[in-house]
């Protein structure tokens, strides 16, 4: 059990059922009146942010979270597959569960599967991938004083803005959390 006056950022807890990260936490002595902690938490399944106030001494259990390497095998239509790469278990999410995580994520690719009391809530993909460009317009040098971009679509289908110069089968780093282009390979 965690107390109120013991928040500290990116603590996780739960909260009203609810699994949460604290994001941001505020001691506050008034001169009248108790003191209070005026907090920021996130939902970590919905993704929502909340504000709250709680007294210093409510206490509220620690969540555990578990974060497993995992190996991406395929996608047979609706289940997307994974194997633990420790133990060799296998398991299968569905489109809802996966969203566009994998969207810069080839097969094989080592992604982390985070998951509170068995229930998979999110994948991490790695936070760089080097994907090859299959379809863009014909690539040109100069004219980019001002920073063009156009769009280009990867090996996995996604699409991400790249400078005039990239051509068709050029190797790209790209920035997972963004999906920016950081350089070529």
């Amino acid at each position: 059990m965690i107390s109120a006056g013991d928040f500290k950022n990116g603590v996780t807890l739960e909260i009203e059922g609810n699994v949460c990260q604290i994001v941001e936490f505020q001691h506050v002595k008034p001169g009248k009146g108790a003191a209070f902690v005026r907090t920021k938490y996130k939902n970590i399944i919905t993704g929502a942010v909340l504000e709250k106030s709680f007294r210093p001494t409510e206490k509220f259990p620690q969540a555990r979270i578990d974060r497993v390497d995992m190996s991406y095998l395929y996608n047979d239509g609706d289940l997307y597959n994974f194997m633990n790469v420790e133990t060799y278990d296998q398991i299968a999410l569905t489109a809802d569960q996966v969203g566009d995580s994998l969207k810069f994520v080839k097969e094989n690719e080592i992604v982390k599967i985070c998951s509170h009391n068995g229930n998979v809530f999110a994948i991490e993909p790695p936070l760089f991938v080097e994907l090859e460009v299959i379809e863009t317009e014909p690539g040109f040098a100069g004219n980019t004083a001002q920073g063009a971009t156009k769009p280009a679509t990867v090996e996995t289908g996604a699409q991400v803005q790249v400078p005039l110069f990239v051509n068709q089968g050029d190797k790209l780093k790209i920035d997972t959390r963004t999906g920016e282009y950081l350089s070529r390979v």
